[in-house]
């Protein structure tokens, strides 16, 4: 909901206010350009305007709420309002209260949040906030009987002060938080389609991170529809990220889970997990990348107990970044459907059947490295070097 005339969406920016000067005018820059990409690519006229921290976009009453939907999607953002734009006087942003509860405050309680960043100017938050909800209730009162409540009110109406423009609003529509994308290095992402590795991809992207999306080609053990699932997640993500390049590497791997199959049993996944992992990295040489990031949960899966983890990681010296590392699966599962990659995770995929009948929990490395083939790790680099680079 938001303002007769809303014409500009306010945002909220949270741990860019916690870095020096320099930095945070280096990620709000970013941030406008994300917000600009993000805008184009949905067809959403608007101009966004880079102020100290409160980047705005600047967009008519028709396309407020989609210009808000885009910019809440956007990393680094908290929150984001659809705010009407008025002058700095306190008769103006009194009259725009007035207009705004004529058409918004329809019964029950409410309450004026009202906040001054220019102290310069004749009247301070709580001269704006005692007269603005006095402005309301005459407004109102002839309709029916308000009520104040400044706890928890049914409606909330905001007023925010800044140098030469104030803002009326009537909601703090949440954003993903974190930091701007691309404020931080590249990381591979390896994805599987699963409900896990989309999720954690889009942690990374949370914190700065554009991902490199790589997927392993189980052969006759993955099949089409596992790679489909793989696609259409990344798919989902690069809707994030529209103006950095999502397309996916494709590594090769079918005839190494073949010979796993018909030379191992216990420790296969583990193998497995680790020639991901030498791809990965090898991959990460090639792009410059600097780091992994795996879906993985402590205890969620036979190959993630803390030993398994501790012994498949050695075999890359990169860091491997697992941001879901100790959540809950449903969790995840609720992050999967917030960012809209859970249906298309859960397509049917036949890649169970890696899996041997009596599972490794307790791993070592020594009797792991003894049971697998010799060249494991040599068929990741060279599955690595051979990826072909796919549109998700």
């Amino acid at each position: 909901m938001h303002p007769p005339g809303a014409d500009t969406v306010l945002l909220r920016h949270g741990d860019v206010n916690t870095k020096s000067n320099t930095v945070k005018r280096y990620m709000e820059e970013i941030l406008v350009e994300n917000l600009e990409a993000l805008l184009a690519d949905r067809s959403i006229p608007g101009d966004v305007e880079r102020r100290w921290n409160r980047p705005l976009i600047h967009t008519t009453e028709e396309s407020v709420a989609a210009a808000t939907a885009a910019a809440t999607d956007a990393f680094g953002v908290v929150s984001a309002s659809p705010a009407l734009t008025v002058g700095t006087e306190k008769e103006r942003i009194l009259e725009a209260l007035v207009e705004t509860a004529r058409e918004r405050y329809t019964g029950g309680t409410f309450a004026v949040d009202a906040r001054r960043a220019d102290k310069t100017l004749p009247y301070d938050s709580e001269d704006l906030a005692r007269e603005g909800g006095t402005a309301i209730w005459n407004a109102v009162e002839d309709e029916f009987q308000p009520e104040v409540d400044l706890d928890d009110p049914d409606i909330t109406f905001g007023v925010e002060v800044r140098e030469e423009l104030a803002f009326v609003y009537l909601e703090h529509v949440p954003g993903p938080g974190g930091l701007p994308l691309g404020a931080q290095e590249p990381v591979i992402a390896l994805v599987s389609g699963g409900i896990d590795s989309p999720v954690a991809a889009y942690e990374m992207m949370k914190r700065g991170c554009p991902i490199v999306p790589a997927y392993v080609d189980l052969g006759a053990y993955g099949g089409i529809d596992h790679e489909a699932r793989a696609m259409e997640t990344v798919r989902k993500l690069s809707q994030y990220a529209p103006n950095f390049d999502t397309q996916v590497y494709k590594i090769p791997g079918g005839e190494t889970v073949d010979l796993l199959v018909r030379e191992m049993e216990q420790g296969r996944m583990l193998s497995l997990r680790r020639f991901f992992y030498r791809a990965a990295e090898t991959l990460a040489e090639l792009v410059d990348a600097n780091g992994i990031v795996t879906g993985e949960a402590v205890g969620q899966k036979s190959s993630q107990t803390v030993r398994n983890l501790g012994v498949t990681s050695r075999a890359a010296r990169l860091p491997i970044h697992r941001p879901l590392l100790t959540l809950d699966k449903q969790d995840i599962v609720a992050k999967a459907r917030e960012i809209d990659t859970y249906t298309d995770s859960t397509i049917n995929a036949g890649c169970n059947r890696v899996a041997p009948d009596r599972v490794e929990t307790n791993a070592r490395l020594e009797p792991l490295l003894e049971a697998e083939p010799d060249d494991v790790l040599e068929r990741a680099e060279e599955a690595a070097r051979n990826a072909e680079l796919v549109e998700p």
